[in-house]
């Protein structure tokens, strides 16, 4: 049984990813339709549902621009946990978070001065500037979006999203074969 369920706004933008449990209450009020399933039901005495992958809200949700603060664990999704020195993929624990301009230099902790890099090359740089130590990022850090980060940290819902999309397009291209 999945663990989390996509949810979806009415205009289909996803917007976070909860657990079974909430998104079957979503279904049962009826705030959101079901997208997607598993073959596997829930029982209860009075009624059989399929398992939740895919929910959407029936009625849009407004929400501000959320900000996503700058974790480890939110730089190394954006990164695809790749060091951003050497382009290598040592494992998670063998990654670390680099500020670009070292915080000794005055460099900020945010987005825009925060790479992966692995531990050797975090060490290598150490409180250089990327000039002085010849080490440039191999991608300018940026600010991720929310929605952004729900569809990184998931790749299955994510993959799932896709697919709809590209469902909802189809069914909104208009049919010239049949006209």
């Amino acid at each position: 049984m999945p663990k989390q369920v996509l949810v979806l706004n009415a205009s289909y933008e996803p917007l976070s990813l909860v657990s079974v449990r909430r998104a079957v209450v979503l279904l049962l009020r009826e705030k959101a339709e079901l997208l997607e399933a598993t073959q596997q039901m829930l029982r209860s005495n009075r009624q059989t549902m399929a398992v939740p992958l895919v929910i959407r809200l029936v009625h849009y949700v407004r929400l501000p621009h959320r900000k996503v603060p700058a974790t480890r664990a939110a730089v190394m999704l954006r990164d695809a946990f790749i060091c951003q020195y050497c382009g290598e993929t040592p494992g998670r624990q063998l990654l670390t978070v680099d500020h670009v301009m070292p915080r000794c230099r005055g460099g900020r902790h945010d987005w825009d001065n925060l790479v992966t890099a692995c531990t050797r090359c975090n060490q290598k740089k150490g409180s250089l500037t990327p000039e002085e130590a010849g080490m440039v990022p191999l991608r300018k850090p940026f600010e991720p979006t929310y929605v952004a980060l729900v569809l990184l940290s998931n790749p299955v819902a994510a993959a799932r999203w896709e697919h709809l999309m590209g469902l909802t397009k189809e069914q909104a291209k208009p049919d010239y074969a049949h006209g």
